[in-house]
C-alpha cells in the first residue's frame, strides 16, 4: 500500500506540471521553436568563410617598385584584398587606426640588395588587432604573402632565362647563403596595438558585457512576473501608481544593482586577471550605463509578453542562447550575412562587448554609432515596454 500510495503522490505530481505547461502555449512555442529558431538562424545565416583582410601596400618612393594595384593584386594571396597602394607609410597606418584598412604591407625598399648582403628581406605587415585569434591569423596571412612573393621572384628569374639560383636581374649571388636563395623574403609581424593581445583581455571584457545583460534582462523579468503572479500588479492598478513611477523605480534599482556587479567585475578583471584598463573610466561606465539600461528594457518587454516565470526564464535563456552565437562573443559578426548581421545590432550586448574592448584594450571607440545604437535600442524597447504595462495597468 505504501508503495501504491507513493506512486500515485509522484504521478500526481507530474500531471500537475505536465498541466500547466500545456495550459500555456507560450512556453511550448518557446521551448521547442525558440532554440531550433536560434540555430536554424545560426545554419543559415552563418558563412563559414573569413573576409579577406583588406591590404594597403606601401612603396617606397625611391625604390623601383610597382605603384599600381593591379600588380600586387595578381599576386592572387587568399586572404588579402589590396585595396590601394601608398608611398606614405604613415598615411597608410592612420588609415589603419580608423578601421579603413585591416592590414598595411610594407615592402622593402631594395630587396634584391638586401639579399646581396646575405640577408632576407623583411616585408613587414603592420595590423591593429587585440583579438588574439584575429591576431594569428593576420599572421598567418603575412607568411602566406612572403611565400607568394618568393614564388613571384622566381617566376620572373624563369622568364629572364636566367638561373635564379645565380644570379636575379644580372646581379651575381654566388656568395648568398643557399637558405636566402631560397627564401629571399621574410615577413615581420607589427602590431599597433597598444597592448598584446590576450585571451583572457578579450574574451574577459567579452564576458562582462554578456554577463551584465543576463543578469539585467533576468532579474527585471522575473520582478514584474512575480508581482503580476502574486497579484501585486492587481493592487497598483487600483493605486495612485502608474506605469510611469513601476518603470523607473524597477530600472533605477536593477541598474544600481548592475552598476555595483559590474564595478566589482571590472575590478576583479584589472586587479585580479590583469586585464588593462586604457580608456577613461567615465567612458567605461557610460557604456556599462547604456548597457544595462537596453538590457533591462529587453527584460521588461519579456516580462510583459511573458504569461508565467517559466516563460520569462525560457525567454531570457534563449536571448542569452543568441546574444552568444551572434553578438560576436565566439564568432565576428562579419563572418554572418549581411541580414543576421542587421539582427545581431539589435542586441545590447553586440555594442556593449565591442565599446567595452575598444575602450579597455584600445582607449578609444573606433565607432561612436554604437554608442547612438545602445541609446536607441534603450530608448525603443523603455518605451515600448512602458505602453504594454501602461496598458496593463490601466484601471478597467
Amino acid at each position: 500500500m505504501g508503495l501504491a500510495k507513493l506512486i500515485v503522490r509522484v504521478l500526481a505530481i507530474v500531471g500537475k506540471e505536465v498541466t500547466e505547461i500545456t495550459r500555456r502555449p507560450g512556453a511550448i512555442l518557446s521551448l521547442i521553436l525558440g532554440p531550433f529558431l536560434i540555430l536554424a538562424v545560426f545554419g543559415l545565416g552563418y558563412q563559414g568563410i573569413k573576409r579577406d583582410l583588406a591590404t594597403i601596400v606601401v612603396v617606397d618612393p625611391t625604390s623601383k617598385l610597382p605603384t599600381d594595384v593591379a600588380t600586387y593584386k595578381d599576386l592572387n594571396v587568399r586572404g588579402l584584398q589590396v585595396i590601394d597602394v601608398m608611398t606614405d607609410r604613415a598615411a597608410a597606418e592612420a588609415r589603419l587606426r580608423d578601421d579603413q584598412a585591416d592590414v598595411v604591407v610594407v615592402l622593402p625598399v631594395d630587396p634584391i640588395g638586401t639579399v646581396e648582403t646575405g640577408k632576407q628581406a623583411e616585408l613587414t605587415v603592420i595590423a591593429d588587432v587585440t583579438d588574439p585569434v584575429l591576431a594569428n591569423y593576420t599572421g598567418f596571412m603575412a607568411e602566406t604573402l612572403a611565400s607568394a612573393v618568393n614564388r613571384e621572384i622566381f617566376r620572373i628569374g624563369a622568364e629572364q632565362g636566367e638561373q635564379y639560383a645565380i644570379t636575379i636581374s644580372g646581379r651575381d649571388l654566388s656568395s648568398v647563403p643557399p637558405e636566402v636563395i631560397a627564401s629571399p623574403t621574410k615577413a615581420v609581424m607589427q602590431n599597433l596595438a597598444p597592448v598584446e593581445p590576450t585571451i583572457v583581455g578579450f574574451y574577459g571584457t567579452a564576458a562582462l558585457a554578456l554577463v551584465l545583460q543576463h543578469l539585467a534582462v533576468t532579474l527585471i523579468a522575473l520582478s514584474i512576473v512575480r508581482e503580476r503572479s502574486s497579484g501585486a500588479l492587481d493592487r497598483f492598478r487600483a493605486s495612485p501608481m502608474r506605469a510611469t513611477e513601476l518603470v523607473a523605480g524597477k530600472v533605477l534599482a536593477f541598474g544600481l544593482l548592475g552598476g555595483g556587479i559590474a564595478a566589482t567585475s571590472t575590478w576583479l578583471l584589472v586587479s585580479v586577471l590583469g586585464v588593462p584598463m586604457l580608456g577613461s573610466p567615465a567612458v567605461i561606465a557610460l557604456v556599462i550605463g547604456l548597457l544595462l539600461l537596453a538590457s533591462l528594457g529587453l527584460g521588461l518587454l519579456i516580462s510583459v509578453v511573458s504569461d508565467s516565470e517559466r516563460q520569462a526564464v525560457q525567454l531570457a535563456l534563449l536571448t542569452l542562447l543568441a546574444s552568444m552565437f551572434f553578438s560576436g562573443f565566439v564568432l565576428r559578426i562579419e563572418e554572418f550575412q549581411p541580414v543576421v548581421q542587421l539582427a545581431a545590432y539589435l542586441l545590447p550586448v553586440t555594442h556593449g562587448i565591442a565599446l567595452l574592448q575598444e575602450q579597455m584594450l584600445n582607449g578609444t571607440i573606433t565607432h561612436p554609432w554604437q554608442l547612438i545604437a545602445l541609446v536607441g535600442i534603450a530608448a525603443i524597447l523603455l518605451t515600448s515596454s512602458w505602453t504594454l504595462l501602461w496598458r496593463e495597468l490601466r484601471p478597467g
